[in-house]
């Protein structure tokens, strides 16, 4: 029996783990390291141990410093959750070691189906079916070059040690594979510890759908359906559902039977996922999907999963690992309803996503009714950092059928709220409105054919410019709420009073696609407001909403709620499921100062991985000048012009902040 466990993990996943172990009575250790002593994981946990400064190398990637602090607060067991150690079975073997239960399978499974490439062979033997590819040892590039063609392109070669994307790449073309083999060797490298790839065949309509198993130690195995997580960009999952649309019983039948034969297959216990990949080309059939990889761990879409099929996977894995049995057999379980997860993060679609930090000065998710979850690890207050994932929360939806549960979804996403950091709300809710996602024809290739559309900055709105004015000139509260309504002193309601004729004001920002926005704001009394820009002019009137932190406003025969949300150099405007962002103009002014087509800077905060070119050298328009890495993935900055570089201002292995000036070109006078 387990009554104390460390969570040798954080964020979002430290705060699900620390849930279930509080409802189960067991007592919860977090580990942190300085970037996360006052994180919401620590808070929540009846403990918390110090490992270490920010970075992963030197805290939650130290197996040593975890395993002392299991020791040393007297924990059980510890969880790994996902990602740093989850897989590494070396630490299993320490963990086990220190007399202490690792909450996952056998160091034996994870090696098992630790790299790819020996993976897929195991597999392979035991029956289950595999995507066509070269998954040996032989690593010349020459050769693998020559397998790439006998394969046939596209192709894609992966790390064997990756997930999440990461040491990826789709090649086209003959003539870009060995850059490309380098680039994934580069990323393997650095988030694995493996620079070995594989070559597999590119499907042209894939689709990923995944099986979830559980196995225990007493030899019992079963599959709890599937999830299709197809929704993808560079190889990173977006929004998951379960089941997959679409998925006839015969081919879950034998996707199911595939993957308990991949886990009986290496005796398998704990939560794990059998990854697959389908060609949709003709629908969906049994004879066309292969084996990719194993998960030996939880992974971070299994909410949807625990939706359908009204299971805790957190509390099985407990029982589990304390040696109990699985509490049901395959014929017990049934699939209920269907379930959506968005993940939340901070990252600018606009810009390829990149990754963005801030603090978070304002975090507004929707109510947790019946239906609707969240999963985060941030509170208000809270900084994503660039030194860890910037996954804000998972927002899960489950309804009885997948039209009612997208609309719940779709419901969902426009009442989060977050400003302080760029995130991806805006995409993911153009994405859950796609048409082609809403009939349930989906494929890995989805996201990148629509991604202009999909990632497009907002377009103007004149109602949030008008609001976003009255909010810089203090007509409108941070949060929403009415300025001066419920002020006790009477004179505050007479804001824009003037003996003789109408109070005007101006107001001044940046605004929705960079544009320089000057308004005239005549206050008209008792609420009512008159802006005027770029010649038009729009009457509003301002109302609290009752209850929440919304105002109700009403303009040109329109009522709709808005709320607003201040930082040190900004404003947000959420209106319409939508948040438009208005920078102070003397804020943008200096941020834009010694920018320009002569200089190359940093989009994100992160390491400078590799430079291509020295001072001297000719570089043509779009030519790759510098490698960033940043939140394990790399970003290539590319020349803005054809010219000369004059000045390098970095060097690799150097740490540089968001906007640092990393390379200069000589300037082109013309």
């Amino acid at each position: 029996m387990i009554t104390s466990l460390l969570i040798a993990n954080r964020g979002e996943i430290a705060c699900r783990v620390i849930r279930t172990a509080k409802r189960l009575g067991i007592r919860t250790i977090a580990v942190f390291s300085d970037a996360d002593a006052d994180a919401l994981h620590v808070a929540m946990a009846d403990e918390a141990v110090r490992i270490g400064p920010a970075a992963v190398a030197d805290s939650y990637l130290r197996g040593d410093r975890i395993i002392a602090a299991a020791r040393r607060t007297g924990a059980d067991a510890i969880h790994p959750g996902y990602g740093f150690l989850s897989e590494n079975p070396d630490f299993v073997d320490a963990v086990e070691a220190a007399g202490l239960v690792f909450v996952g399978p056998s160091a034996s499974a994870i090696r098992a189906m630790g790299l790819k490439d020996a993976a897929k062979r195991l597999m392979h033997e035991a029956g289950v079916p595999v995507v066509p590819g070269y998954h040996g040892d032989e690593q010349d590039p020459d050769f693998l070059a020559g397998e790439a063609d006998q394969i046939g392109y596209p192709v894609l070669i992966k790390a064997r040690a990756g997930g999440g994307g990461k040491g990826m790449r789709r090649v086209e073309d003959p003539a870009e594979f060995r850059a490309a083999l380098e680039g994934a060797r580069r990323e393997g490298q650095a988030s694995f510890g493996d620079p070995h790839c594989l070559i597999e065949k590119y499907v042209e309509k894939p689709r990923h759908i995944e099986i979830q198993v559980f196995g225990d130690s007493h030899g019992n195995a079963v599959h709890l359906f599937e999830r299709d997580c197809s929704l993808q960009r560079r190889h990173q999952k977006v929004i998951e559902e379960a089941p997959a649309p679409g998925m006839p019983d015969e081919m879950r039948a034998a996707m199911g039977e595939a993957a308990v034969k991949a886990a009986k297959a290496i005796g398998y216990a704990g939560a794990g996922t059998i990854e697959f990949i389908v060609d949709a080309s003709d629908g969906l059939r049994p004879d066309r999907f292969w084996f990719m990889e194993m998960n030996t761990r939880l992974q971070v879409e299994h909410p949807v999963t625990e939706a359908i099929t009204g299971l805790d996977l957190v509390e099985l894995q407990l029982r589990v690992a304390a040696g109990g049995k699985l509490p049901f057999a395959q014929s017990d379980l049934a699939i209920d309803g269907h379930a959506f997860e968005a993940r939340i993060y901070g990252e600018d679609a606009a810009r390829g996503f990149l990754p963005a930090t801030g603090t978070l000065t304002h975090l507004r998710f929707p109510p947790e009714v019946p239906g609707v979850r969240i999963d985060t690890g941030v509170r208000e207050g809270d900084r994503i950092t660039p030194h860890y994932d910037p996954m804000i929360a998972k927002l899960i939806v489950h309804g009885a059928d997948r039209a009612s549960a997208l609309g719940l979804l779709r419901a969902a996403l426009a009442k989060t709220r977050i400003a302080g950091s760029v995130t991806n709300t805006a995409f993911l809710s153009r994405l859950a409105a796609h048409g082609d996602f809403a009939t349930g024809d989906v494929d890995t290739g989805l996201i990148g054919r629509d991604q202009e559309a999909l990632t497009a900055p907002e377009t103007g709105s004149a109602e949030a410019a008008a609001i976003a004015a009255l909010a810089q000139l203090g007509h409108v509260a941070a949060a929403g709420s009415v300025a001066g309504e419920a002020a006790i002193d009477p004179w505050a309601s007479l804001r824009g009073f003037r003996a003789w004729g109408i109070a005007r004001q101006a107001a001044r920002f940046e605004g929705d696609g960079d544009t320089r926005r000057d308004l005239i704001v005549s206050d008209l009394g008792h609420g009512r407001f008159s802006v005027a820009a770029d010649g038009e002019t729009l009457e509003l009137a301002l109302a609290e909403a009752p209850g929440g932190d919304m105002i109700r406003v009403e303009a040109d025969g329109r009522v709709f709620g808005a709320s607003v949300a201040r930082e040190p150099d900004a404003l947000t405007v959420f209106l319409d499921g939508t948040a438009h962002r208005f920078a102070d103009y003397s804020a943008m002014a200096h941020a834009e100062e010694g920018a320009g087509g002569d200089r190359v800077a940093a989009p994100m905060p992160g390491l400078v991985k590799l430079i291509a070119v020295k001072a001297g050298a000719l570089v043509k328009k779009g030519e790759a000048l510098i490698v960033l890495e940043a939140m394990k993935m790399e970003h290539t900055l590319k020349s803005p012009r054809d010219g000369t570089v004059a000045e390098v201002m970095v060097a690799e292995g150097d740490q540089v902040e968001d906007g640092a000036l990393l390379l200069a070109l000589e300037h082109d006078p013309g």
